[in-house]
This record gives structure tokens, C-alpha cells and sequence, in this order.
């Protein structure tokens, strides 16, 4: 139970930093609304997961209780615009696979926006399914390492039937199947443990490891397309 990912370096420092940028909100405002929607309107997060997990990443941008009670009001069909869920598949520079999640209202504006970018990248969209078997959907939880070792968290991640720890700088990555995350976070949370984020992600199957400088031209794609309005998640098999 170990390797490499820079899931949480990422995800970790974006929830800080995000927090002061309009656009965080904007993200995860949509976030709520597809939630409710796709959650068949039900806005109670104990009984809608994808719901609970977006309310926890609004908190973490700081996102205010009256502007996440808004966007809740909105996914239940409370005067807003019916965003939905749209995946674009594609290949960035050296034949890095991507996977887009998008939350939009407009499939032609988003759709143009997207392929744009990865022209501009010397990448390409794909057809739909020519990626997404590259990627399998796992949960991931981040907890604070402090006051626990490693071998520590991989001990109580076994037992409460988690897949995976991974140890970064100051947190632990541990990935659980989609089905689990749920069960393995209320878990951990029973064992006194702290919980920084939760996210249902699609996680490749076989990380590649590009050359420097196709990594460079992948992560000035990955950070123009997250930069989108539209854009909620961007998933790469870079390692």
C-alpha cells in the first residue's frame, strides 16, 4: 500500500488557495445543483451521498451556509438553469489520456470551449468510450497525517476493507472502491480520525510517466481547462 499520486498535492492546495477566487464558488455551486438533480431532487445530504460530498468541497472553498443553501434550492428546480453532467474524452500532448467532467446548460458552448483548448494543446477530443476504460472510479479520502504513522493508517485502512494509502507531505491519500467510500469514511471517522475531504474520482488504470517536457504541455492543459467556468473535474493518466 504505497506509490505515487499528485491527487491530493493538487486537490489539497486548490482547496486552500481557491478559496479567495469567484470561480471556486462557481464550480461548487454547480456541483450542488447537479447533485440534487442527479440524486433523482433530493436535497437531504444523509440521503443523497454525491450530494454530501459536494456540500463537504463547497465547505472547503469556504463557500458561505446561505450560498450552498441557495445552490441546493436551485438543483430542486428553485428558478435556475438546468445544468447537467457532460464527459468529454480526449488525448493530450503525448498521448496523455483525459477525462473532462463538465457541469453545463450549454452542451455547444462547452463542447466548443473544450476541444478548443486541446487544439490549442496539440491534443485532441476522442470519441466517446476511446478513454474511459484507461480510468476506473474510486473513492479517495485525505486525512491530516499528524499523530499517525504510516504503517498506523495502512493497519486501520486494511481492517475497515479500504484498497489503498498512499503518504504525501503532510496528508494521507486512501482510496477505497466507489461503492465504499461511504461505509470506509464513517468508518474512520467512528476510529477518531479527522477527514479533510472526500471525492468520488476516475483514477487510471496504468499511470504513464512522460518525459518533463510532455509533462509540462499536460499540466498548462489540465490548469487552462480547469480554468473554464463549465469545467468541474479534469482527470489524466499521468502519474
Amino acid at each position: 500500500m504505497s506509490g505515487h499520486s499528485k491527487w491530493s498535492k493538487v486537490k489539497h492546495q486548490k482547496a486552500t488557495t481557491d478559496a479567495v477566487k469567484s470561480q471556486s464558488f462557481t464550480k461548487a455551486s454547480r456541483g450542488l445543483t447537479v447533485a440534487v438533480r442527479e440524486g433523482g431532487g433530493i436535497t437531504d445530504p444523509e440521503k443523497n451521498f454525491h450530494l454530501r460530498l459536494a456540500i463537504e468541497f463547497a465547505r472547503s472553498v469556504n463557500m458561505p451556509k446561505d450560498t450552498i443553501e441557495r445552490a441546493i434550492e436551485k438543483g430542486a428546480g428553485v428558478g435556475a438553469a438546468a445544468y447537467e453532467t457532460l464527459v468529454y474524452e480526449g488525448y493530450g500532448p503525448g498521448g496523455v489520456a483525459y477525462l473532462v467532467v463538465a457541469a453545463t446548460d450549454n452542451h455547444q458552448r462547452t463542447g466548443s470551449e473544450v476541444k478548443h483548448q486541446f487544439d490549442r494543446a496539440g491534443g485532441t477530443l476522442a470519441t466517446p468510450g476511446a478513454v474511459t476504460y484507461q480510468f476506473r472510479k474510486n473513492g479517495v479520502i485525505l486525512v491530516p497525517k499528524t499523530g499517525r504513522s504510516f504503517d498506523d493508517m495502512v493497519d486501520m485502512v486494511i481492517r475497515l476493507g479500504g484498497d489503498d494509502v498512499i503518504e504525501q507531505d503532510d496528508v494521507y491519500e486512501i482510496y477505497t472502491a466507489a461503492t465504499e467510500l461511504s461505509r470506509v469514511k464513517s468508518q474512520l471517522e467512528d476510529e477518531g480520525v479527522v477527514i479533510e475531504l472526500t471525492e468520488l474520482i476516475m483514477r487510471a488504470s496504468t499511470p504513464v510517466a512522460p518525459t518533463d517536457e510532455i509533462r509540462a504541455k499536460n499540466d498548462a492543459l489540465v490548469a487552462v481547462l480547469e480554468s473554464l467556468d463549465d469545467v468541474q473535474k479534469v482527470y489524466t493518466t499521468m502519474e
